[in-house]
């Protein structure tokens, strides 16, 4: 069998066997500018200097036209790897659909998330994952990022290890769809890659 020949019948029962349960009811707080919360307990000294810690000491001087959260790369760790898998997601997102990352089968890899937050403290940031093969979604993973405050350097996100598929029936071409979302449902980025799962690196 050659390695494109799964069924489609294959691929439904792969999605069956990865599909989430819905997400338990969550409402998440209400937003309040950095600001806001830098004005309350104002004449609480110990908070005062607590809250300019984890915040900063006053308000961001960023670009008012810039998006607060800026999705930078996107990077696929993996210890065996002959070359580094990296996306820069400030360049052209529709140039990605033409390459394929090459990842061998039954590899360990983590995915790093490396964005920016500019102006104001963005809660609940999720990393959210779908997987397709041959047209039909086999996959959706949701990766709770955190919540971050502005800062002049760059966060990073690592996922928890993941094992690539493998086998015969598991090598091919896998497109997949990523979104950088949070609480509120703000699409921060969203883009799509490419990943073809082979025997060996250089198949």
């Amino acid at each position: 069998m050659a390695e494109d020949d799964v069924t489609v019948e294959q691929l439904a029962a792969i999605a069956a066997e990865n599909e989430e349960p819905d997400a338990v009811n969550y409402k998440p707080p209400a937003q309040k500018s950095l600001k806001e919360i830098q004005e309350m307990d104002k004449d609480d000294e110990s908070l005062r200097k607590y809250k300019e810690t984890l915040l900063g000491s006053g308000p961001s001087d960023a670009d008012p036209t810039t998006p607060n959260v800026q999705v930078t790369q996107m990077c696929l760790m993996c210890e065996t790897a002959p070359n580094p898998l990296i996306l820069d997601l400030q360049g052209d997102l529709e140039a990605f659909k033409k390459q394929c990352f090459v990842l061998k089968e039954g590899v360990e890899y983590r995915i790093k998330i490396s964005f920016k937050v500019k102006k104001e403290i963005v809660s609940g940031l999720k990393y959210v994952q779908q997987t397709y093969r041959k047209g039909i979604k086999i996959d959706k993973s949701d990766y709770m990022v955190g919540s971050y405050g502005p800062s002049i350097n760059e966060y990073e996100y690592l996922t928890s290890v993941e094992e690539a598929p493998k086998g015969l029936l598991a090598r091919g071409n896998y497109v997949i769809k990523s979104k950088f979302t949070d609480d509120d449902q703000h699409d921060h980025l969203s883009w799509e890659w490419n990943l073809n799962v082979k025997k060996d690196w250089k198949d």
